[in-house]
């Protein structure tokens, strides 16, 4: 009797093939852009304090990934990233709803939106300084104001998208306050609530490292306004790469998948 053998699906293949050519595609340019500056600085023999070479940024890298100091940092500036987005999600996702519920809600609370959703973030620095000192509590509020303030207005969009004859629907088959909030309200808002949350992490990204560089002793901001001051720029270009590369990682790795599986169950776009 013939053993059975095993046919790869028709669309195993081409589904992969399709993944590596994306990453390719996505990786050239970084590939690219690194050889122009090695070139560059090769070519016009660049002073190393203005801009450092490819080799002693790896060799900087390198340094502060055997003493430990690049752990440090990174684990600091992602645990108040952590922090402050979960405060911030604790508490704008109630009022969002709250909002998209109630017209009198909205109608209070929308201008005030919209007026601190301008100087959420980096604006806050100094007021935060000064509220909590130079640390843990200062950076966490400016990330706290850059997440909370993006997710709550897109909750409210969300909530405000779900048609008005599916709530009916829900409530004429028996549903309760408490199952009409689990089961229509947040499944409905749940694409813009995502959505606010990738957009509102990329402004606590960029405000974690402007206030890293003010108000703390440790963490990847901080690392760059060390360096500074002594003139280490293959320490500067060094953390910035950093930033860039854990920002791609989180954002690419884990926002968008779950943007992209969130709005393709819940929202009205089919997967292809």
């Amino acid at each position: 009797m013939p053993s059975a053998v095993l046919v790869p699906s028709p669309g195993v293949r081409p589904a992969r093939a399709s993944r590596v050519s994306a990453a390719a595609m996505f990786i050239a340019p970084l590939v690219a852009l690194v050889v122009l500056w090695e070139v560059l600085v090769r070519a016009f023999d660049v002073n190393p304090r203005i801009f450092p070479s490819v080799g002693a940024v790896a060799r900087a890298g390198w340094e502060a990934l055997l003493d430990g100091s690049l752990v440090r940092h990174i684990g600091a500036s992602l645990g108040r990233v952590a922090v402050g987005t979960v405060l911030a999600l604790v508490l704008s996702i109630p009022l969002g709803i709250a909002m998209g519920l109630s017209r009198a809600v909205s109608t209070f609370f929308t201008p005030l939106l919209r007026f601190f959703s301008v100087l959420a973030g980096i604006a806050w620095i100094p007021i935060a300084t000064l509220w909590f000192g130079y640390g843990f509590g200062a950076i966490t509020f400016v990330i706290f104001n850059a997440v909370f303030f993006v997710v709550a207005y897109n909750t409210l969009l969300g909530v405000s998208s779900i048609p008005l004859q599916l709530r009916r629907a829900a409530a004429s088959l028996g549903a309760g306050p408490w199952a009409m909030l689990y089961e229509v309200i947040l499944p409905g808002a749940l694409p813009n609530i995502v959505t606010g949350i990738r957009t509102g992490l990329g402004f606590a990204w960029r405000g974690l490292i402007a206030a890293e560089m003010i108000a703390t002793n440790v963490g990847l901001g901080y690392m760059l306004f060390v360096a500074r001051d002594f003139y280490r720029t293959e320490v500067i270009v060094f953390g910035m790469i950093v930033i860039g590369l854990l920002w791609l990682m989180l954002d690419r790795l884990l926002l968008a998948p779950l943007e992209r599986a969130t709005i393709e169950r819940w929202g009205l776009v089919v997967r292809s």
